[in-house]
């Protein structure tokens, strides 16, 4: 069985590439806790399972997947895939364009959520201080949250701090 490794910093293009679909970052939410064959994830996604298949490759060729077990079942044998690591983090070049990625595959899961999922979004005015004490505070609250376990509901957290396109607003400029 191969090793869960416990952080794993993309930063390559081939890494970013293995990554530019948002079912792939669906495909490693859902593998995040648990193994699970390319049937279950085709319906836990709501996908065909060819689609999940080429996109399971992708991953394993990226090392980002392995092949957990395999069980025989009615003269055939199942796979049961798990993400090779626990958490990623993303730097270099294409860490923007994978946020993107990463967004539309949490949208996806937001359109099918059950029951409605809490989601908010504000903009306001903060100091470079206060945006970078909330963006630490709410780092550290996603850092410490623990896995309830097998048995217990699966969550997505999405937590960001960032500067929106500046805009004029009315009476600044022209």
């Amino acid at each position: 069985m191969a090793e869960i490794i416990d952080h794993l910093d993309v930063s390559s293009a081939a890494q970013f590439k293995a990554l530019g679909h948002p079912l792939r970052h669906r495909l490693l939410f859902a593998l995040g806790q648990e193994a699970a064959t390319i049937s279950q994830l085709a319906v836990a996604l709501g996908t065909a399972k060819g689609n999940v298949a080429h996109h399971l490759g992708v991953l394993r060729d990226a090392g980002m997947v392995h092949v957990a077990e395999t069980r025989q079942v009615r003269g055939g044998t199942e796979q049961y895939y798990r993400r090779s690591v626990r958490r990623f983090g993303f730097s270099g070049e294409g860490a923007r364009a994978n946020n993107t990625v990463a967004l539309q595959a949490v949208a996806a899961d937001l359109e099918s959520a059950d029951p409605d999922p809490m989601f908010t979004v504000r903009n306001l005015r903060l100091t470079a201080a206060q945006a970078e004490e909330l963006a630490a505070t709410l780092q550290q609250l996603a850092d410490d949250l623990a896995d309830a376990g097998p048995g217990e509901s699966r969550y997505g957290v999405v937590v960001s701090v960032y500067r929106p396109c500046q805009a004029t607003t009315p009476g600044e400029g022209g």
